[in-house]
């Protein structure tokens, strides 16, 4: 939200007092001016001085007012022209020897700068590359306040920096985990191609050490690379929370792995601000949840809402927010407490009770938000000793990015990127089906109690089989290998896995 500053300077006992609604870090900003005024060389007036922060009614917070109040307080004394910061914006904080630090969000402020229609836009130097990379506004960076004031003045003029975001898109990758390094796990590997492939959720069940955290770190690796306007999307988020670490783009589709004690604010966000949350930060990229069954309650059911929608909406006394949440869940979970009913290797050691207690923290709304559901189970020797090579990550993400276009090309219309973004209505008018792949979901619909939910998932699943295999219709053999992933549902899996 933009906002203005304005600086009343008139005698009475010096005072320095600042209205509309100022958190505690814009309170001290008092102090972190005065002295980087005084320390800059610049007179600071010892008189009654009132600064306003306009909108009044808005809450404003965080350091980033200090340039402007600084601008603010040169003006108001004379010691610089106000027609000097017409038509620019301002936003830094400030040290004590009238030094800029980064502040948080600069590519949302200057999007938010440009839409308020300022020509420029003025921040510290460690933010202009992140800054610049929105078109239509002039951004320059300084680092003191002495810089700003020469450029206000005109002796010295700051240079406007440019940032080619295709060409930071455009640098290798390189380096990283790789599907070859997993040995067997072809099922798995199978699954998670056509989840990559069509943006599907997927939970894999399986005893401890079997691979699950393995396969799901490197589904990155397989997804296409992030397009302009994604990685655009993902640094908004990335930068408002203070997680780019010095680069003005997110280049890479985000990997997030929360530990499972993480509360319900942490997973989909609020807090005071509010604040956006994991499945946020994953935003065209993955939420790995390990140890899905070990999560709150509370928190899981937070997630239903994100995976259905793919936005968080968090109303708060103070304001309103809205966050995208458009992101690939990948989770696992052991099929009991000690992990092992089901494997053919070693008996459960849980008690019946201990098993349903288990199971009942994954409740049937949350289980039908996810596409496909997998049993991975222990590799066998002959499967680790095997040197035959692996399919890599690069042969599975040129089979990925294949369907994408696809996918890209059907739904352009309708301004869909994947299959599993598909609306219901979408659904009826893209997907073709054959008699027999019909067929084959209505015999579903009465043998394993299928929802519409689940139907309508089911029906992307196939449709993004039938991409992959290249083939026009879905076909009876693609509705059925769909149906497969979703035939042994949550507790009906695990119990079988017990049993």
């Amino acid at each position: 939200m933009p906002v203005a500053v304005e600086a009343d300077i008139h005698s009475g006992l010096p005072a320095f007092t600042i209205v509309g609604l100022p958190d505690a870090a814009v309170q001290e900003s008092r102090e972190r001016v005065r002295a980087a005024l005084v320390n800059s060389g610049f007179d600071f007036p010892l008189r009654r001085i009132t600064v306003n922060l306009a909108p009044a009614d808005l809450r404003k917070a965080g350091p980033g007012f200090d340039l402007g109040l600084a601008a603010a307080l040169l003006a108001a004394s004379g010691q610089i022209t106000p027609e000097s910061l017409a038509g620019r914006a301002l936003c830094g904080e400030l040290g004590l020897d009238g030094s800029l630090r980064p502040v948080r969000g600069a590519i949302v402020i200057a999007d938010a700068a440009r839409r308020a229609g300022c020509r420029g836009l003025v921040l510290p130097r460690d933010n202009e590359s992140e800054a610049a990379l929105v078109a239509g506004i002039d951004v320059t960076g300084a680092d003191s306040l002495t810089q700003l004031v020469r450029d206000l003045t005109g002796e010295a003029e700051l240079a406007r920096h440019d940032c080619d975001a295709t060409a930071l898109l455009a640098t290798p990758l390189g380096g990283g985990h790789d599907m070859s390094d997993v040995r067997g796990q072809h099922g798995a590997k199978r699954a998670l191609e056509i989840a990559a492939a069509g943006g599907h959720n997927l939970l894999m069940i399986g005893p401890p050490g079997a691979g699950k955290s393995m396969l799901a770190r490197r589904v990155p690796t397989i997804l296409p690379p992030l397009s302009l306007e994604e990685a655009l999307e993902t640094t908004r988020v990335h930068s408002v929370a203070g997680l780019l670490g010095g680069r003005p783009l997110v280049t890479r589709r985000p990997f997030r792995a929360p530990h499972h004690s993480t509360s319900a604010p942490g997973l989909v966000g609020g807090g005071r601000g509010p604040s956006p949350g994991e499945v946020s930060l994953a935003l065209n990229g993955v939420l790995f949840l390990d140890e899905l069954s070990e999560f709150v309650r509370p928190a899981l059911e937070a997630l239903r809402q994100p995976l259905e929608e793919g936005v968080v909406e968090i109303s708060r006394a103070q304001r309103a927010a809205s966050f995208p949440a458009r992101f690939m869940l990948i989770a696992a979970t052991n099929p009991c407490p000690c992990g092992h009913a089901g494997d053919a290797r070693r008996d459960c050691s849980c008690h019946p009770v201990a098993v349903a207690r288990h199971q009942s923290k994954l409740s049937g709304p949350l289980l039908d938000r996810i596409d496909l559901v997998i049993r991975v189970e222990m590799p066998t020797r002959g499967q680790l000793a095997d040197e035959k090579a692996e399919s890599d990550s690069l042969a599975i993400r040129t089979r990925v990015v294949r369907a994408r276009s696809v996918q890209a090309r059907r739904l352009a219309s309708c301004g869909r990127r994947c299959n599993a973004e598909m609306r219901a209505a979408q659904l009826r008018g893209l997907c073709d089906l054959d008699e027999s792949a019909l067929g084959a979901l209505a015999d579903a619909r009465e043998r394993i109690g299928l929802s519409m939910r689940g139907h309508d998932r089911a029906l992307r699943v196939a449709r993004t089989i039938a991409d992959l295999a290249g083939s026009p219709r879905i076909l009876r053999e693609h509705a059925t290998e769909a149906l497969s992933y979703r035939d042994h549902r949550g507790g009906r899996q695990l119990s079988g896995a017990a049993a």
